[in-house]
């Protein structure tokens, strides 16, 4: 088959989402006709949709050389905003984006040029600054309408969409993403690659807004495409925000591997989105008790923003409340108070403050994660404000069942949003309260609290509620990980407890350090239900 024949084959296969037959036919092309500008952009393209952005960018390159060599400037053009599309969403990197979109700007014929809107909505895709970015979509979408390109109508829609909630116009902004997916997986798209960019849109702005249900509603919708032609979360930073939102649902193991498909995809890209990949992953494994994993990952990546609130969760996790706070606080000294990307890390410097026996600036970020709930109205926040609110009432010993009221609608709100890994932990916080006046209903609470963490994986927050459980003389169901069910390590260190060994001891004992000898002891302290290490030693004999 001659070479054409073959770029032929592979464009049907191409425009019908065959991607597996349209990169054999394209490498088949190129094997024939090396250099042929349109099998290198064809293949390009098939490799961005099988999740190989690194030879993607490189074959989109070598197209866009070959077509300027050949004075190809449209197709030229269309190759240059496909390599700035690559370098933004994959590699993180904005300048290589921007200059792509600027030869491909110097292609144009005029305003009249048909890739002038797409241009601008590319441009507006690289651009960093929300409200230039927003600009530059409208100008996209009047063209768009002036030559009846619904393509790039529904293009921008998703792209002012998407702006409009980094800038805080949360409602408006979520309308226009819903008008751009509904039109998107509902046929008027004849570019497959436009699903891509609107699906990805659409789950950026969930992400930022922490609207986890409309996500999840629009995930189902886009099943049948995805069940046809694939993930349509092709970006680096779309896939990572993909894995987060099945962890927020519940869905560890299927959210753990997209993660790791998101890192695999960071490869070469810049240390913010390569650190955003495995700080989410981190924080998942930090909930899993997979600490040592966690530490890992965040290893050389503590001064990074984006592993902020990772190394923080993961310092809180083994009891350094100090440590936890000076990650956070880097976090915040960078943000806005009022904007919304705030609001989980004022959740959590909350406890990171209680952890360091500073109740005053815990009670100072509640109030001000409680000023973002009013002012915002966004239920996740909302949540986490109740949430925060509960935290410091409890530290302050507050009377009248103040604390277990916050509680309760934290369980209520997260419960709307579909955050079972939050519910629980809500619920297992209002057990303890619960727990000296009304232990029926705390044991029913901590029961549920440890279903769910038992469901998902939650070891350290399982182990936690089955030794809560204890003490209120129930016992945990059978076939769920509860507080006598102690690891190796774990093992190791309560029989240098009844040795009457210190912190420091068991540390040099084991070869490790004093911070982990003592995340050992205190888990082994949660596991059996023990207030001290004495009792901890008589329980594990009457386990045994």
């Amino acid at each position: 088959m001659e070479a054409d024949e073959l770029v032929a084959t592979g464009q049907a296969a191409l425009a019908a989402g065959r991607w597996a037959e349209a990169q054999l036919a394209f490498e088949a092309a190129i094997d024939a006709a090396p250099g042929n500008g349109v099998a290198l952009d064809g293949l390009g393209e098939v490799l961005w949709w099988l999740g190989d952005p690194s030879r993607s960018r490189q074959c989109r390159e070598s197209a866009y050389a070959a077509f300027r060599s050949t004075g190809d400037s449209e197709r030229a053009l269309n190759a240059a905003l496909g390599v700035a599309v690559t370098y933004e969403a994959n590699f993180g990197n904005s300048a290589a984006a921007s200059g792509w979109v600027s030869r491909a700007e110097r292609l144009l014929t005029g305003a009249d040029d048909p890739y002038a809107g797409w241009t601008s909505a590319i441009r507006a895709y690289v651009t960093g600054d929300a409200r230039q970015a927003a600009a530059s979509y409208r100008e996209a979408l009047s063209t768009a309408r002036r030559v009846g390109d619904l393509d790039l109508e529904l293009c921008s829609l998703s792209g002012i969409g998407e702006k409009l909630v980094l800038l805080g116009e949360v409602e408006q902004g979520l309308a226009l993403l819903d008008e751009a997916m509904a039109g998107a997986l509902g046929g008027e798209c004849t570019r497959l690659d436009v699903v891509a960019y609107i699906s990805c849109d659409m789950l950026v702005a969930c992400d930022v807004a922490a609207d986890l249900e409309r996500a999840r509603q629009w995930c189902q919708v886009a099943d049948r495409f995805i069940a046809r032609y694939g993930c349509p979360f092709l970006s680096t930073r779309c896939r990572v925000v993909y894995g987060s939102i099945l962890v927020s649902a519940g869905q560890w193991d299927e959210g753990e591997q997209e993660l790791l498909r998101a890192i695999a995809m960071s490869q070469g890209a810049g240390p913010a989105l390569a650190t955003e990949a495995v700080a989410r992953l981190a924080e998942l494994r930090v909930r899993q008790g997979r600490t040592e994993e966690a530490a890992r990952l965040l290893g050389g990546r503590e001064t990074e923003l984006r592993g902020c609130l990772a190394v923080a969760a993961l310092r809180l996790a083994r009891g350094d409340g100090p440590g936890a706070t000076t990650a956070v606080r880097r976090w915040l000294a960078e943000t806005a108070a009022q904007q919304l990307s705030s609001a989980s890390a004022l959740g959590l410097s909350v406890r990171t403050h209680l952890a360091s026996d500073d109740i005053d600036a815990a009670e100072a970020a509640a109030a001000t994660l409680t000023e973002l709930a009013e002012h915002r109205r966004l239920p996740y926040v909302e949540a986490l404000a109740a949430a925060a609110a509960a935290y410091v009432s409890t530290a302050k010993g507050t009377p009248d069942g103040r604390a277990a009221e916050l509680w309760e609608r934290a369980v209520r709100l997260f419960s709307r949003l579909g955050m079972p890994y939050e519910v629980a932990s809500a619920q297992l916080e209002l057990a303890r309260t619960l727990a000296n006046e009304r232990p029926d209903a705390a044991a029913t609470e901590a029961a549920s609290a440890l279903d769910t963490f038992t469901r998902v994986g939650a070891v350290p927050a399982a182990d936690a509620t089955a030794a809560l459980l204890r003490s209120l003389g129930r016992t945990p169901p059978p076939g769920q990980r509860g507080a006598g069910e102690l690891t190796r390590r774990e093992r190791q260190v309560l029989r240098l407890i009844g040795l009457g060994l210190s912190n420091p001891e068991i540390g040099a004992r084991l070869h490790i350090s004093r911070k982990t000898a003592e995340h050992h002891v205190s888990h082994v302290l949660a596991k059996l239900g023990a207030r001290n290490r004495a009792e901890a030693v008589a329980r594990a004999v009457l386990i045994d």
